[in-house]
């Protein structure tokens, strides 16, 4: 009887000890809101928004070029032959073609120097939240940006992240 005794106290201390231990400390924090106050981010949106202008400045050239030789093709196509009108129309075809091509390049390439940009300024978030988190000794972190209700009364570790970016 004494050992069984002895046996219960002993699950109760170890149900005990890994309870206590189960339990984890969490804090959350705001990604979008750290990476837009980074001073980084202002300048890559400066950066992507001139790129964005560039390409639609060449997209709208393409576009006049098109509207205009289609507009002189239509007034000069009585002048022409059959032969002369059907070589023009497979002309503004190919071209209409091109400026399609291009606007799908152009997105392209916006997505890409985007990703670009970007990429360094989310690493360097990440490494910047793992370090407080740790440093603190969270061991969970959850991103309070992406719509999840956070139920959890964990600590908001934006202004500590921050200030461990110097923003």
């Amino acid at each position: 009887m004494k050992q069984l005794k002895t046996l219960l106290l002993a699950t109760a201390c170890i149900l005990t000890v890994s309870f206590t231990q189960a339990q984890s400390k969490i804090a959350h924090i705001n990604t979008n809101d750290l990476i837009s106050a980074m001073p980084e981010m202002k300048a890559a949106q400066t950066e992507l928004e001139t790129f964005s202008k560039t390409l639609q400045t060449e997209l709208q050239s393409l576009g006049t070029e098109l509207q205009n030789k289609s507009k002189q093709y239509t007034a000069e196509a009585p002048t022409k032959t059959q032969e002369e009108n059907d070589k023009r129309q497979q002309e503004l075809m190919t071209m209409e073609q091109n400026a399609r091509e291009f606007q799908n390049t152009a997105q392209k390439q916006y997505q890409e120097k985007q990703e670009t940009l970007l990429k360094p300024i989310t690493e360097k978030a990440r490494v910047a939240i793992l370090k407080v988190g740790r440093a603190q000794g969270f061991d969970y972190v959850l991103d309070s940006s992406v719509g999840v209700t956070i139920v959890a009364d964990g600590k908001d570790l934006l202004n500590d992240v921050k200030k461990e970016l110097g923003i």
